[in-house]
């Protein structure tokens, strides 16, 4: 083989020893954020489950011994739900009847207590309010009438339920409506999240934490690269 030749060989040779330093180089970069991704997941997943256990086990302790007077359950999720049509409302009506008036008052300061305290206060996006109603509409014309009616109804109970809670003359309260304006909104399900016939009339107030919104972003941009759609929050 002749100099030139030899000389022509080592610059190949070196050119793809380069090349595969570059590689290596991109495969290791690949990997540690590959890695540095699932350690983010995994830190904010444990997160999440953390404060949402330890946040039901607070909610259990508090209210444990209210919940079957008040025909109220704690979801796993942190949902409080009162099921009992015959407190919370007059079918058709969003008017709160006294019993419902009395138990909030008995609720709502030492929940806004619980939710406020330094362990959670900055770990929740949003508290929220749902009214629920059955799927019927006496003398209603059309399906559109029974889900417009009903949907109108829901609303204005969530709306209620917001008014008379962020109203209450109580130390507790006034102290955190600064917080409640930030956070406490009222939403109107209609028939959307049907359960059994008889627990169709119901209020629920639902939590969402701040590493749930964590999960969901972190989710939403893997599937974006991959095409896939990934639910927002709260969606059915």
């Amino acid at each position: 083989m002749s100099k030139q030749s030899s000389n022509e060989w080592m610059s190949i040779s070196d050119m793809m020893s380069g090349l595969m330093l570059i590689f290596l180089f991109i495969a290791i970069s690949f990997m540690v954020k590959v890695d540095a991704e699932k350690q983010e997941m995994q830190d904010v997943a444990l997160e999440y489950r953390d404060t949402k256990v330890n946040l039901n086990e607070t909610l259990y302790s508090e209210f444990e011994n209210d919940l079957q007077n008040w025909d109220a359950t704690i979801t796993k999720d942190n949902s409080i739900v009162f099921s009992s049509p015959e407190v919370l409302f007059d079918a058709s009506s969003s008017k709160l009847k006294k019993k419902f008036k009395t138990i909030l008052e008995k609720f709502f300061v030492r929940y806004v207590t619980i939710l406020t305290a330094d362990e959670y206060k900055d770990e929740i996006v949003e508290l929220r309010v749902e009214g629920h109603t059955s799927k019927s509409w006496k003398n209603a014309k059309s399906e559109k009438e029974i889900y417009l009616k009903n949907m109108q109804l829901s609303q204005q109970r969530a709306f209620n339920v917001l008014s008379f809670c962020y109203s209450l003359d109580n130390k507790e309260i006034q102290k955190n409506r600064p917080w409640l304006e930030k956070h406490f909104r009222a939403n109107g399900m209609a028939f959307a999240k049907l359960k059994e016939q008889n627990k169709t009339r119901r209020v629920e107030f639902t939590i969402q934490l701040k590493s749930e919104e964590k999960v969901y972003d972190i989710l939403s941009s893997y599937k974006k690269s991959k095409q896939i759609v990934v639910p927002t929050p709260y969606s059915e």
